[in-house]
């Protein structure tokens, strides 16, 4: 298998960032009121079908997070566009902000359950935002369902083609899902041990992933201008 272009897209990355996805959702989901950090499609029906309902209180706590996710796009687009990089790239200030935003909802108490999902979605938008591709392809750490659809089209398209790359998109894509769920596995077991602090696993490993991304820098050295603007 080839190696990524840069540092961002590649798979050492995408794996650590995949894990702190699945820690993230499992984190809100079950140790903060059945709500998701990630997968804003289901908390839009959650929000539809309380709203339906008329439990409007309800539909609060679906309602902020999807806001929030959005805001975290936000932002980590404006950081792209308005940071100028010196010795950090605009995607390790965005793991800098989301490790600390999570660190500050670890001491949030359950009372304060509607501010820390939001804050945890907003992480998650920055998340899904900075990293987008994975060996050139488009994918995402913080959700499946796109992942699940490109990697199981690249394995009809090996079974058709036979095309060694087919097949490395599709296994890579596959791994990615698999780094994910590990993450939701991993989360769901420090929930017995560390209860609402169990969200400190993703900042530990946004900070690996912080250190992996100076492999970037150290590989851009010699690069005509054209190459560096390439893989902004």
């Amino acid at each position: 298998m080839k190696r990524a272009l840069q540092t961002s897209e590649s798979i050492e990355l995408a794996f650590f960032l995949a894990l702190s996805g699945g820690v993230m959702d499992a984190y809100s989901y079950l140790v903060r009121d059945h709500v998701f950090a990630n997968a804003q499609t289901g908390n839009l029906l959650l929000l539809g079908v309380n709203l339906s309902q008329g439990n409007l209180s309800q539909s609060v706590r679906y309602f902020f997070p999807v806001v929030f996710f959005a805001v975290g796009i936000a932002i980590a687009h404006n950081l792209k566009l308005l940071f100028k990089p010196r010795q950090l790239h605009w995607r390790q200030i965005v793991l800098v902000l989301e490790a600390v935003i999570l660190v500050c909802v670890s001491f949030m108490p359950t009372e304060w359950n509607l501010l820390a999902n939001s804050l945890t979605s907003l992480a998650c938008g920055m998340q899904v935002q900075s990293f987008r591709k994975l060996h050139g392809h488009a994918f995402a750490t913080t959700m499946c369902i796109g992942n699940l659809r490109s990697g199981t089209q690249a394995m009809v398209s090996y079974m058709h083609s036979r095309e060694h790359e087919d097949l490395e998109t599709g296994l890579l894509y596959y791994f990615v899902i698999l780094s994910f769920v590990l993450g939701a596995v991993i989360g769901n077991w420090l929930i017995g041990p560390l209860g609402l602090r169990m969200i400190l696993a993703s900042p530990i490993l946004l900070t690996i992933a912080f250190g992996i991304m100076f492999v970037d820098r150290e590989h851009r050295k010699g690069r005509s201008p054209q190459a560096e603007e390439n893989l902004k």
